[in-house]
């Protein structure tokens, strides 16, 4: 890479949890707060990060910036705090307000299809296969999340819930605690947080962890607190657009992962799955418009007066 700063978050984030620890260290310390570290000294950095002020050094040179100086006003640039207008500071600064629908879409489609991408890239199947099994056959599965995480943890309780496995999507912190709390060996719980710094998610997954059930993170920071009191952490990648924010662009990387772990419990169950859908398909049947009779109608206007 040279000194541009276009993508460099997004870079940080697929490989920051591959590099060597003090390094993924001063990667997460700049992406848990990019507007920070692009104001930060070298020693501010390194303080932050735990680290020193020659591994931040290295740091830079490993991304190819001839030094820190360089690696800060990529950030800078990056997070829009080079020479933008406040509105654009706010909210990332890649669309500006003239732009036109159609050059909006295309970036938009650009920047969910990229971190979809980055996410499948890098996804341990293994783990997906770990996990689904245990769903599979588990006695309870505890999905939590809140905000845009909630969105996706509601939607693959939908999913599982619909090909019988006991699962229930809980919104609410005290009831999420308490249900995790009962959670044993055999059972599932999944938390859903971009950041992985959720107190609320955090908190009930180390509950359940407690109590022996099978715990899994879904986050976009591989070395969160949350992704550390998981069994298994599956990693998203995000790409920020002008008014969708890193936790918001993350919910289609989260759905991905979701998606592929509800297929993969499908195929372990097939004869189960394929009969739960048969029969919720036909106990909804009755409440969909019918399909328009074409021929009927022509017959009617063909009919002679």
């Amino acid at each position: 890479m040279t000194g541009e700063s276009g993508g460099l978050l997004v870079r940080l984030r697929i490989e920051g949890p591959s590099m060597p620890e003090a390094l993924a260290r001063i990667a997460e310390t700049i992406l848990a707060d990019p507007e920070t570290a692009a104001h930060a000294s070298i020693v501010d950095l390194a303080e932050r990060s735990g680290t020193s002020t020659a591994t931040v050094t290295r740091f830079s040179r490993a991304l190819g910036f001839k030094g820190y100086a360089n690696l800060r006003v990529a950030v800078a640039t990056e997070t829009g705090r080079a020479e933008q207008a406040r509105w654009e500071t706010d909210i990332s600064g890649d669309i500006t307000p003239d732009d036109q629908l159609d050059k909006v879409l295309d970036m938009i489609t650009a920047a969910d299809t990229r971190a979809i991408q980055a996410t499948a890239s890098g996804l341990d199947t293994a783990a997906v296969e770990r996990v689904a099994a245990a769903i599979a056959t588990a006695g309870r599965v505890e999905i939590f999340g809140l905000g845009s995480s909630g969105t996706a943890g509601s939607e693959m309780a939908f999913r599982l819930e619909r090909i019988r496995v006991p699962v229930r999507y809980r919104a609410d912190t005290h009831t999420a605690l308490t249900n995790a709390a009962l959670l044993g060996p055999g059972d599932v719980a999944i938390a859903l947080s971009h950041s992985g710094r959720t107190r609320e998610a955090i908190e009930t997954l180390a509950e359940a962890a407690d109590h022996g059930a099978l715990t899994v993170a879904v986050t976009s920071f591989a070395r969160s607190p949350l992704a550390e009191v998981a069994d298994v952490a599956f990693v998203t990648s995000v790409h920020e657009t002008t008014f969708r924010l890193a936790a918001l662009s993350a919910l289609h990387s989260q759905l991905l992962i979701l998606d592929l772990i509800y297929v993969a419990v499908a195929q372990r169950t097939y004869e189960r799955t394929a009969e739960a859908l048969e029969l919720t398909v036909r106990a909804v049947d009755a409440h969909r418009v019918p399909e328009p009779h074409t021929n009927r109608k022509r017959a009617r206007r063909d009919k002679p007066l």
